[in-house]
């Protein structure tokens, strides 16, 4: 019995099919909608796809927490609002601002209060004579108070970002950039209010406050001093 293993012949590779060779073509086209799909809904809104890339806010915010308590011995006389327009620009060197940069056109209202302090003064701030009809208060000049920025009426009117920037915030937020917004917003407030009248309307507004308080404790002339 004759051996015919020489004459049959070799076994062929088997092929992938074209069902194995299309899966990666299939998935990098996937990859390249849903990257697509994510970059519309990032920085466009196309007509009917409202719901498609709306957001949902959730409040998961915790409680307020309680740090300190602070008793306030002193008279808060003027206050003044103002609104600052605020351009703050980042560049990025070596590199156009198309690439790497952010422009920030923020409209930012708050407001200032300036008070006289009453926790330092002495015995010796308060004289009367012996018939208390006549006092003279001798008070610290009026100092100005932190300026306070209102959420509710400031805005960002426009934002440009570069796009390495604009890829970034794909995945996180720029938190330091808007704290920096804000920060020079309200420096700018701050120096607005020194260069206004709010400490002398608040010395002239306490020196009313009290004089009124000793008028009516039955004293006919009250002074009131600064320094």
């Amino acid at each position: 019995m004759g051996d015919d293993t020489e004459s049959r012949p070799p076994r062929e590779r088997r092929r992938p099919g074209r069902a194995t060779r299309g899966w990666p073509v299939l998935a990098a086209v996937l990859l390249a909608l849903i990257l697509v799909l994510v970059l519309l809904g990032r920085f466009f809104q196309p007509p009917g796809l409202g719901d498609l890339f709306g957001s949902e806010t959730k409040d998961r915010s915790g409680p307020a927490v309680l740090k300190s308590i602070q008793d306030m011995n002193r008279h808060e006389g003027a206050a003044g609002s103002y609104q600052v327009v605020v351009d703050l620009e980042k560049d990025a060197r070596f590199l156009p601002d198309a690439i790497r940069g952010t422009r920030t056109l923020y409209v930012a209202a708050g407001s200032v209060s300036a008070y006289v302090d009453f926790s330092g003064i002495g015995g010796n701030a308060v004289a009367v004579d012996e018939e208390r009809t006549t006092a003279t208060l001798r008070l610290p000049h009026a100092q100005l108070a932190r300026p306070f920025l209102d959420p509710e009426r400031s805005y960002t009117v426009s934002k440009q970002r570069g796009l390495l920037d604009r890829l970034g915030d794909l995945f996180s937020d720029n938190p330091a950039n808007e704290q920096a917004v804000n920060v020079l917003a309200a420096q700018r407030i701050g120096e607005a209010a020194k260069e206004s009248d709010l400490t002398t309307r608040a010395e002239r507004n306490t020196t009313a406050m009290l004089q009124g308080l000793l008028r009516a404790l039955g004293f006919e002339k009250v002074t009131v001093t600064y320094g």
